[in-house]
């Protein structure tokens, strides 16, 4: 008798590095980026049913939702239900036969649109327990098999499939783990309006092409030393990200926000991947306790998590088993 509810963990990312080059032919741009995952998480739900699913379609019944979750999407356009079928998909191309119907459910804890791969961490999250449910009717497909799919899903699923500190480069799924001693504590200032990451990518060529001179990122040799010494007053200070720039020329209050907090004691805040979430670098779990509750007290932002990285991947719940 097969296991018929799967429990997986999606966790969040922020980008310690974030250097965007022109773009491609393929309308993406060319990244160097640093990503750290973090404990920051969403939690997914693959429960197995009786009903028999059709041959050729979706294996997805229904996708409900929970917690912070406005603006998600519910059916076949969800990444995680994409990523549920895609794998099987791969699966059936093997050979492996009749399968039943699932139901997903998402209890959501990351901040919708806010920079933070949250839709990706779900999708990395649903390859995981698809992986798991299907052991009891295939040998599980090959790795690379599973990381082409998360590439397919989008840009930072790999990295959120694997989590830890990584050097990104590509569209960011060409990974290469950076060796990140020591734990950092962050403060997630959430806006209660998200941003439209193809809108801030376009927003950057924009205003490159008027001649903007903006910050570079230049490599990342000052933060990979900075990693190595476990320092967070040395990472807070080779923290960038080149879509700054181009969130904050979106929604200017951003620049406020990232002020009150640095005033509030942060070491340093930055805009969250293309934002409009806004990460701060703090000492230890007292100090971020105390930015927090500044920025609360703003009044600026709709809420304010804590958080911790380096944190795993998309991971399955003990539970499970």
């Amino acid at each position: 008798m097969g296991v018929d509810l799967i429990r997986a963990r999606a966790h969040a990312k922020v980008n310690l590095h974030l250097g965007v080059g022109e773009a491609r032919a393929d309308g993406y741009h060319e990244l160097v980026t640093v990503f750290q995952s973090l404990s920051l998480h969403d939690d997914l739900e693959l429960r197995v049913l009786a009903e028999t699913a059709p041959v050729d379609g979706s294996v997805v019944r229904s996708l409900t939702l929970s917690g912070q979750a406005n603006g998600v999407p519910t059916d076949s356009s969800n990444l995680a239900w994409r990523a549920v079928d895609k794998l099987v998909s791969a699966y059936r191309a093997e050979g492996i036969g009749e399968l039943p119907m699932v139901d997903l459910h998402l209890h959501k804890g990351i901040p919708v649109a806010g920079g933070m791969a949250g839709g990706s961490a779900n999708a990395a999250a649903a390859l995981r327990a698809t992986q798991a449910w299907l052991r009891e009717y295939a040998d599980p497909l090959p790795a690379s098999v599973l990381e082409s799919i998360a590439a397919d899903l989008g840009s930072d699923v790999p990295f959120t499939l694997h989590g830890g500190t990584m050097l990104g480069t590509g569209r960011g799924e060409n990974l290469i783990p950076m060796m990140a001693r020591g734990e950092y504590h962050w403060v997630l200032a959430v806006s209660s309006e998200g941003l439209s990451t193809p809108a801030v990518f376009h927003k950057l060529d924009e205003l490159r092409a008027a001649g903007r001179e903006m910050a570079e990122a230049g490599d990342t040799a000052k933060l990979s030393r900075a990693l190595l010494a476990g320092s967070a007053a040395a990472v807070a200070g080779a923290l960038v990200n080149e879509l700054e720039a181009a969130a904050i020329s979106l929604r200017p209050g951003l620049r406020t926000i990232i002020s009150a907090g640095e005033t509030a004691g942060a070491l340093r805040g930055i805009v969250s991947g293309s934002g409009p979430t806004c990460a701060f670098l703090c000492w230890d779990a007292e100090h971020a306790a105390e930015v927090a509750a500044e920025l609360v007290d703003s009044g600026l932002v709709l809420a304010v998590h804590t958080a911790t990285g380096p944190a795993p991947g998309a991971e399955l719940l003990p539970e499970t088993f």
